[in-house]
C-alpha cells in the first residue's frame, strides 16, 4: 500500500559542472559545491524549482516531446498496440481547436447528475456509480495489499483530501490559510461561472464547499501523523464501520463494487469515522452536495478548454509559487503521458536505457546490498537474533531496474474513440482503471507491477513488497554514468540505492518482515534502542531554520534515517574501490541536491513533505561521518563540525 520515494518530486543536483568554492568546504558543503550555480540559476516561469532532478525531468520532457512530434507526424511507427492508442489520445490532447469547440459540454451530464441529488437517499442511490466514475464522495474506498498479509488484498476505507495542503493550515494562527483560501475561492467561483452558474450561485456553492471541508479538517491526520504509516493499519468489522453512519449504505456499495462483502475494513483514519455521523447529517447535505459538485468541476478542468486549464491551475500555482502555467503543448504532453504512463515508460526505457544498462545497474545494486549485509553482520548494537532476521529480509529484497519486462495489461484496455471528446475518452479510461482497481478483490497481489514509469526521475522502496525500484530516468548523470569515477557514482546513484535499501530498516520499514507483512521481528531491547537512535535523528533535524520556517524532525525522520544509512553504506562501497576519491564522493553527494525553489514551494514542502529540504540533506548527513572530517580537514569551530557525541549513527 505504501511506497517510500527517494525524492518525491524534490528537484536537486545537476550534470553541469561549476567551480567548487574550496574555502567553504569545511563551513557549508552545499554552498561550496552549489553556490556558484545558485548565483546564476533562474527558476523558469512555469516551474516552482530548478536544479538537477528538475533538469533531468526537463531533458526527458524535451526528448520525448520531440519523439512524439515524430510519432504524430508519422515519422515514428508505434512499437505496439498500446503505443498506437497513445498516439490517438495524444492527438486529442493536442487538438486545441477541437477542445475549444467542445467546451464544457461533456462535463454537463455529470453535473446534472449531482444537481439532481435532493438528500442522502438520492446520494446513496447514486453512490456505486460515483465510485465507478471517480466522482468525489465523503468516504473513499480502495483495494490495496493487506499490510499484515500482503499476498492478499484488503478494503481500505478512508477520508477525502482537504482543500488546504495539511490539517495544520486550519489552525487559527496559521497565516497561510488567509492567503490561500481566497485564491481557491476565486478560482473555484470562476470555474463554476464558466460552466454556466450565476455569480451568486457559484459563490454559494464554493462557500458551502469550504464549510464542509472545514468540518472534515479536525478529524483527519496531519502530514506528521500520516508519516507514521504503520498506524494506518486499523482493522474493524465492516459492519461496525457501516454502522457509523445511517446516511449512506456503505455495505451495499462495497458489495456492488467488489462482487463480495468483506468481513473487515481497514481505516487509516478512524477518528474521521468516529465523527462521520455528525458530518453526514440532513442539515449538512447541501454542503456535501456542493462539495461534490465543486470538486468534480475542478477535477475536470485539465481536460476541457485552455481557459479551464489556466483557471483550474491557479490555486496549485499559488501553493508552489509557480509564476505561470505550462504551455498548452507541454500540458497536452503531460496529460497524455500521464494516462499512458507505463506505455511511455516502456518506450523510454527500451530506447534510452536498454538491457545492457539494466544488467550493469543491477550488478551495482547487488554490490550495495552486499555491502549492506556486511554492515549488518558487523553491527554492534543489534542482538544476534534480530541481526539474522535483518539479513534474511535483505536477502529477500526484490530489485527492479530500468523498466518492466512487459507493459501492464491495463493499458491494452484503453481504446480511444476519436468521435468523442478528450474529456469523454479520459473519463472512459478513469472508469476502466477504477474497475480494474476494484477488480483486484479476491485475487492474489500482483508483485510484478511498478508504481512508477521508467521515465520518472525518482526511485522507491515498497515495504509491502519488500522491493526497491530504480526507474531508468534516474540512472544518468549526475547520479550515474560510465564516464564518472566510481566514487562520483557512489556519491550519486550508490547513495540512492543504499537509501532505498535503508528504507527496509527505517522507523516504518523496520516493522515489516521479509515478505512485506507488518510483523515485529525485533527483540524488545533492540527495538527500544532503535527507537532511541530514531529519536536522535529526529532531534538532529528538528527545529532547524529554513525558508522562514522550521524543519519538523518527526515528519522527516524515516527519510533522514534512509539518507544516513544510504550515505554511510555508499561511502563504504566507495572506499572498497581501487580508484577511491572521497572528495569526489562527497562533492557529488552535495551536487545531486542542487536546488533553487520559490519560497512558497519550500514552505509547502516543509509542511507536508517527508523529506528534509535538499540543502539540509546534503549538509546535515555528512556531519555524522568521520571520513568527512578527515577529507576536508573539518575542525571544531568550523560550520560543518559536529561533536563526536552528537553524530547520529544508525546503519
Amino acid at each position: 500500500m505504501h511506497t517510500t520515494h527517494f525524492a518525491a518530486g524534490q528537484p536537486g543536483g545537476s550534470a553541469t559542472t561549476f567551480p567548487v568554492d574550496e574555502s567553504l568546504l569545511n563551513q557549508d558543503l552545499y554552498d561550496a559545491v552549489n553556490g556558484k550555480w545558485a548565483e546564476q540559476a533562474t527558476i523558469p516561469a512555469d516551474h516552482a524549482s530548478t536544479g538537477g532532478f528538475m533538469d533531468l525531468v526537463d531533458n526527458i520532457e524535451h526528448t520525448l516531446m520531440a519523439d512524439f512530434d515524430d510519432l504524430l507526424a508519422g515519422k515514428l511507427t508505434p512499437a505496439n498496440p498500446e503505443m498506437a492508442e497513445f498516439k490517438k489520445f495524444y492527438t486529442l490532447t493536442r487538438d486545441f481547436a477541437g477542445r475549444e469547440q467542445t467546451g464544457a459540454a461533456p462535463l454537463k451530464p455529470y453535473l446534472a447528475k449531482i444537481e439532481a441529488l435532493q438528500n442522502f437517499a438520492d446520494l446513496n442511490a447514486a453512490l456505486v456509480d460515483f465510485y465507478r466514475e471517480g466522482i468525489p464522495t465523503p468516504i473513499t474506498l480502495s483495494v490495496d495489499p493487506d499490510m499484515k498479509d500482503t499476498s492478499n488484498y484488503a478494503l481500505y476505507v478512508d477520508a477525502p483530501n482537504l482543500i488546504l495542503p495539511d490539517k495544520t493550515y486550519y489552525a487559527k494562527d496559521n497565516p497561510a490559510a488567509k492567503q490561500l483560501l481566497p485564491i481557491y475561492t476565486q478560482m473555484a467561483t470562476k470555474l463554476l461561472t464558466m460552466v454556466g452558474y450565476s455569480e451568486d450561485d457559484a459563490a454559494k456553492l464554493v462557500d458551502q464547499t469550504k464549510q464542509f471541508d472545514a468540518l472534515i479538517a479536525p478529524h483527519v491526520k496531519s502530514s506528521e501523523e500520516a508519516a507514521d504509516y504503520v498506524k494506518d493499519y486499523n482493522p474493524f468489522p465492516l459492519a461496525d464501520v457501516a454502522a457509523k453512519t445511517d446516511a449512506l449504505d456503505l455495505t451495499s456499495a462495497v458489495t456492488a463494487l467488489l462482487g463480495a462483502t468483506p468481513d473487515q475494513a481497514i481505516l487509516p483514519q478512524p477518528t474521521y469515522f468516529d465523527a462521520i455521523g455528525d458530518l453526514l447529517t440532513p442539515a449538512n447535505f447541501p454542503l456535501v452536495k456542493s462539495w461534490i459538485l465543486v470538486k468534480t468541476v475542478l477535477g475536470a478542468s485539465g481536460t476541457l478548454t485552455e481557459d479551464f486549464r489556466q483557471v483550474g491551475g491557479t490555486y496549485g500555482r499559488a501553493l508552489s509559487g509557480q509564476k505561470q502555467a505550462r504551455s498548452q503543448e507541454k500540458a497536452a504532453y503531460y496529460l497524455a503521458s500521464g494516462y499512458f504512463s507505463q506505455v511511455v515508460g516502456d518506450y523510454y526505457g527500451r530506447k534510452y536505457f536498454g538491457e545492457a544498462a539494466k544488467a550493469d545497474v543491477r550488478k551495482m545494486v547487488l554490490k550495495m546490498a552486499g555491502v549492506y549485509q556486511n554492515r549488518l553482520a558487523a553491527n554492534d548494537w543489534l542482538s544476534e537474533a534480530t541481526r539474522k532476521k535483518a539479513v534474511v529480509k535483505l536477502q529477500k529484497l526484490t530489485i527492479k531496474v530500468g523498466y518492466p519486462d512487459k507493459i501492464d495489461p491495463l493499458y491494452a484496455k484503453f481504446k480511444v474513440d476519436t468521435t468523442k471528446s478528450l474529456f469523454d475518452n479520459a473519463q472512459a479510461f478513469d472508469e476502466i482503471a477504477l474497475a480494474e482497481h476494484f477488480g483486484h478483490w479476491g485475487h492474489p497481489v500482483d508483485r510484478e507491477k511498478w508504481d512508477m514509469s521508467a521515465n520518472t526521475v525518482n526511485a522507491y522502496y515498497s515495504p509491502s513488497n519488500n522491493e526497491i525500484v530504480f526507474p531508468a530516468a534516474i540512472l544518468q548523470k549526475p547520479f550515474y554514468s560510465l564516464e564518472q569515477s566510481s566514487s562520483t557514482n557512489y556519491g550519486g546513484i550508490g547513495a540512492v540505492m543504499a537509501h532505498e535499501i535503508s528504507h527496509a530498516f527505517d522507523n516504518n520499514g523496520a516493522q515489516f518482515d521479509e515478505f512485506g507483512n507488518l510483523n515485529n521481528w525485533w527483540t524488545d531491547a533492540d527495538l527500544a534502542h532503535f527507537k532511541d537512535l530514531s529519536q536522535a535523528m529526529i532531534k538532529e533535524f528538528d527545529g532547524i531554520d529554513f525558508a522562514g520556517q522550521k524543519v519538523n524532525g518527526k515528519l522527516t525522520v524515516s527519510e533522514n534515517i534512509a539518507d544516513a544509512g544510504g550515505l554511510s553504506c555508499a561511502l563504504e562501497a566507495a572506499k572498497s574501490a581501487a580508484d577511491v576519491d572521497l572528495r569526489a564522493f562527497f562533492i557529488n553527494w552535495a551536487n545531486v541536491w542542487r536546488m533553487k525553489a520559490t519560497t512558497e514551494y519550500m514552505q509547502l514542502l516543509l509542511s507536508i513533505d517527508v523529506h528534509a529540504p535538499a540543502k539540509l540533506r546534503a549538509d546535515v548527513q555528512v556531519k555524522n561521518l568521520d571520513d568527512f572530517y578527515t577529507t576536508f580537514n573539518v575542525q571544531p569551530g568550523d560550520g560543518m563540525y559536529l561533536k563526536p557525541a552528537d553524530r547520529v549513527k544508525i546503519w
